[in-house]
């Protein structure tokens, strides 16, 4: 394990695991991904619980979602070389699975859950806040952005439009890593945007923003 990510294991065998992508085989790291997955959501919530005393709950809310969306950990992963050291099946590496948002996102949530089986709660909260310092530190204090669909329905109630339509257009890759390609579409004015994401909530939210950049060059 590189050291910048500040923890050796007592239990090697938990790491190889947290390192192992589901094309490879199993044991994988899909349990330890679950369990990462709440770590890094409680440890994230806690520090902006103690950064913003005067913060709401959807401020809050809005934070964390931003942290631990899957492109902030996969630059997470990215910044730590953990890509290279991902185990992967024949067909992912053919693909270069160790360069996806969504593998590395995983295998860093995976990482997580090891580090905290290894050596407890305490041990596994101290070495994973660093790596979310640099993003806290830039967040602006007890006020983050609303996501792109709901600004995109606000703009439009706010005017009583209809609401934008999303429809899904088609579904790429193979079933355990899929890709969404979303159409957003707004009566009124008539506009649209297509954009991908490896959920269909992550394929909205980029289709509402490309039509929010259109709502804004068309002022």
């Amino acid at each position: 394990m590189p050291a910048e990510f500040g923890h050796q294991f007592l239990k090697p065998e938990l790491l190889r695991q947290a390192l192992r992508h589901r094309s490879a085989g199993v044991p994988n790291n899909e349990r330890l991904e679950f369990l990462g997955d709440a770590l890094v959501n409680l440890i994230v919530a806690e520090a902006l619980h103690a950064r913003w005393p005067k913060a709401d709950e959807g401020a809050l809310t809005r934070a964390r979602a931003s942290l631990v969306r899957e492109s902030a950990l996969a630059s997470i992963a990215r910044a730590h070389g953990l890509g290279e050291q991902i185990e992967l099946g024949m067909g992912e590496m053919k693909t270069g699975g160790h360069r996806r948002d969504s593998i590395l996102a995983d295998a860093l949530e995976a990482l997580v859950g090891a580090i905290h089986l290894d050596a407890g709660f305490e041990t596994c909260r101290k070495v994973v806040l660093p790596w979310f310092d640099a993003m806290l530190a830039e967040l602006p204090a007890g006020k983050v952005d609303k996501d792109p669909k709901t600004r995109l329905q606000e703009w439009l109630q706010a005017r009583q439009r209809e609401r934008p339509n999303y429809s899904l257009i088609e579904t790429l890759g193979q079933e355990h890593e899929r890709v969404f390609r979303v159409r957003c579409t707004v009566a009124e004015p008539a506009l649209s945007a297509e954009a991908e994401g490896s959920s269909l909530r992550a394929a909205e939210q980029a289709a509402a923003e490309l039509v929010l950049g259109q709502l804004e060059t068309n002022k």
